[in-house]
């Protein structure tokens, strides 16, 4: 067996699946004879919920396997070794400790409670171990705003405005590559799709997402959309578009798993800017940015209220759990065939446009009164780019439980006459299929 190193850190992996400009990564590479890293399927994350909703669909699990991949690639790039189990993180991480006789454990910081609990259970495992957790997901750093969490604004056009004028962006991190002697023998494998609990699948043809998980898939994306194609330029004017891959970045999927990073996107934009030209579209896509930052605040500032049925703003409305009518909405047999053409997309693609969520989230809450949590445990499950902060804000928006200062409904009928005056998106997914 090979000598052990005296001064060992562990990088955990969790939603920062990433190595370019990944705080975790670059923390943990100071200050040690020797760097590992781990990343868990966690169990749970493939199991039945509450609402007998899989947690973790297929899409978003081939998207997470295909995003690890490329992660252990990129890794090994820089002589590092990604340890992979299906496993619990409480029960195998402490052994990959003893096994290394690891000292310090860096992982991105987390503060919803599935997160937090497993953490802690960890944590109540490894008293002689030190632990470093990391802020990593953000454009805006907690560390560096000008307001304390509670006080994070009610409302995102305050928030966006104490921000976006007076405080600075970091600059992207840069990891070095470590020496070859950092390596160690490693015959952990990623599981398949099957192992998990699902079976293969082809992408559906008329997918408006039909990109591969991974670091170096997003850069492609990022490096096209931006500087191929030029669509960034347009993007306000397209961004509410319902079909095909480049009306919206799609950035949001990479995002949520963290293989970007939002400040990688943000220094991109700003190049776009420099090389070619600015305009309402280069704003708005980091505009965009902001909105996922505020709900991060949001669940930073209300912690798992944002999980509760009265939501952050304790409103106490009758929502119906009427099993018949869910389904309706999940078939898409509903009475509105703009929802039911958005909900058939979901559930054939595991992708839907933003403006399909609102407004099927909105038919859901506000039209036919059902418990909106149980929409959004439906999209916790079969959105690729699911990510919680986001999930959960938008639905308490949309559900007049959350930061909505005007608890708007939306009128799908009008909707659907402004966003697919044609009905391409409603012939697209309601035409009965040939064969």
């Amino acid at each position: 067996m090979q000598e052990r190193k005296n001064n060992i850190n562990l990088v955990w992996f969790r939603n920062d699946l990433r190595t370019i400009d990944n705080r975790v990564l670059y923390e943990a590479q100071k200050n040690c004879d020797q760097i590992i890293a781990v990343y868990c399927f966690d169990p749970r994350q493939f199991a039945y919920d509450r609402f007998g909703f899989k947690k973790t669909e297929k899409y978003r699990a081939q998207f997470l396997i295909e995003t690890v991949t490329d992660l252990k690639l990129q890794l090994n790039k820089l002589n590092i070794d990604l340890l992979i189990n299906y496993a619990l993180p409480e029960v195998i991480i402490p052994e990959i400790c003893e096994h290394y006789n690891i000292n310090k454990i860096y992982f991105q910081k987390e503060w919803t409670q599935e997160e937090v609990i497993v953490e802690n259970d960890l944590k109540s495992k490894l008293a002689n171990v030190e632990f470093h957790s990391f802020y990593n997901q953000f454009l805006y750093s907690p560390e560096d705003i000008n307001f304390k969490i509670f006080e994070t604004p009610q409302v995102f056009t305050v928030f966006r405005k104490k921000l976006e004028k007076h405080i600075d962006i970091r600059k992207e991190l840069k990891i070095s590559k470590c020496a070859e002697e950092n390596r160690i023998e490693n015959t952990t494998i990623i599981p398949t799709l099957k192992e998990l609990g699902f079976e293969d699948f082809e992408t559906h043809p008329s997918s408006a997402f039909n990109f591969k998980g991974g670091e170096s898939e997003a850069l492609n994306r990022l490096n096209d959309y931006f500087f191929t194609t030029k669509k960034l330029g347009f993007y306000k004017k397209t961004r509410n578009g319902l079909v095909g891959t480049n009306y919206s970045s799609k950035f949001s999927a990479w995002l949520a798993n963290g293989s970007i990073s939002a400040r990688t996107i943000y220094w991109k934009v700003k190049q776009f800017e420099a090389e070619h030209y600015k305009n309402q579209s280069t704003y708005w896509l980091v505009f965009e940015i902001i909105w996922r930052d505020y709900f991060k605040y949001v669940s930073l500032k209300h912690g798992n209220q944002i999980f509760k049925i009265e939501g952050i703003l304790n409103k106490n409305y009758n929502w119906s759990t009427d099993k018949v009518q869910i389904e309706k909405w999940i078939q898409g047999k509903t009475n509105s065939d703009f929802v039911n053409a958005n909900m058939l997309e979901i559930k054939k693609t595991g992708w839907m446009s933003n403006r399909g969520r609102q407004n099927v989230a909105s038919y859901f809450a506000k039209e036919l009164q059902l418990d909106w949590r149980i929409g959004a445990a439906y999209f916790e499950s079969l959105l690729v780019d699911y990510d919680v902060h986001s999930n959960y804000g938008n639905w308490m928006y949309v559900a007049g439980v959350g930061n909505d200062p005007r608890d708007r409904k939306f009128n799908v009928e009008l909707q659907a006459a402004r966003y697919d005056e044609n009905g391409k998106f409603r012939k697209l997914w309601l035409q009965p299929t040939l064969f």
